[in-house]
């Protein structure tokens, strides 16, 4: 898809950032709506949702190392199914329902529409799917097939402007060259010896990455606990001698990320180095000033 400038119009049911939004986007026949769990039994007078959808229900992680939840489904009434998961799941706490403005949405589409979007969160493997079983794909013809896809590119759209990233992997799969070289390494004291990647929410430590074997004295609680809770649940192991992430993993802070890889306080911006040996502080720096460059010769 052409990466154009989009305009996407949010509008404030209840006049509340944290109520009902329904979001728009221009040149797009689709329509979103995201309904927290306690304003479903407001949609009662929306006959709108009580068309053919698609929808998705959001719940929290339930600890710092475990993923947030989501549900992919899809029906003929979205009203109606909502007020069937409001009584029958209790994980969820918001919802995102997407409609046709055209009422050009069959069962046969968004059959197709469920059955690709589990399969896009499965590959990205940011949240867990709670969907019992994966979804049958309808056959479609070649038309609505591609019809479906540019449907699909916008709904992921909105879902991550909505701020749920449940469609995009943590290390983005199409990384431009740039990118893709643009590793950063800590080699230090007591076996650390890893190598991370910024992206836009975080700081991402790599698979097979290697923490120190044991932290310093004065290793910050809160550090020991989430370095526990990482071992604990796996996401680090212990084999060899050597503690491995087993995955990619996101941190919310390049020193968060090397504090745990390196078993002390650390200062990312300093800890982390480019295959040249430059720090991120010097990266970052240069970065601004080579846009800032760049814009004065454009002006």
């Amino acid at each position: 898809m052409n990466k154009f400038g989009k305009t996407i119009k949010l509008f404030l049911l209840d006049a509340d950032p944290d109520g009902r939004i329904i979001c728009e986007l221009s040149n797009w026949t689709g329509k979103a709506y995201r309904i927290p769990r306690g304003k479903v039994k407001d949609c009662s007078n929306r006959d709108e949702l009580k068309t053919t959808a698609v929808y998705l229900l959001f719940g929290k992680a339930d600890s710092s190392t475990s993923k947030a939840k989501v549900y992919i489904g899809e029906a003929e009434n979205a009203y109606s199914r909502l007020v069937q998961h409001v009584s029958e799941k209790e994980f969820w706490n918001e919802s995102v329902v997407f409609i046709s403005k055209d009422e050009n949405l069959n069962k046969a589409h968004i059959k197709y529409l469920e059955s690709r979007l589990h399969e896009i969160t499965q590959l990205a493997d940011r949240y867990e799917l709670i969907n019992g079983n994966t979804p049958t794909r309808s056959s479609i013809s070649e038309s609505d097939k591609a019809e479906m896809e540019e449907y699909i590119e916008y709904i992921k759209m909105l879902v991550n402007t909505m701020g749920f990233k449940v469609f995009e992997s943590i290390v983005k799969d199409n990384a431009g060259a740039a990118e893709a070289n643009s590793c950063l390494f800590i080699k230090g004291a007591r076996g650390a010896n890893a190598q991370g990647r910024r992206v836009s929410d975080g700081f991402v430590v790599l698979k097979n990455s290697e923490i120190a074997y044991e932290t310093v004295p004065s290793f910050p609680n809160s550090f020991k606990t989430l370095r526990s809770d990482l071992i604990e649940s796996k996401v680090i192991t212990h084999s060899d001698n050597k503690f491995l992430f087993m995955d990619d993993y996101l941190f919310s802070s390049p020193s968060s990320a090397a504090a745990i890889v390196m078993g002390r306080n650390a200062n990312g911006l300093l800890e982390w180095k480019d295959s040249s040996g430059k720090d991120l502080k010097t990266i970052e720096a240069a970065e601004i000033k080579n846009a800032e460059e760049f814009e004065q010769v454009n002006l």
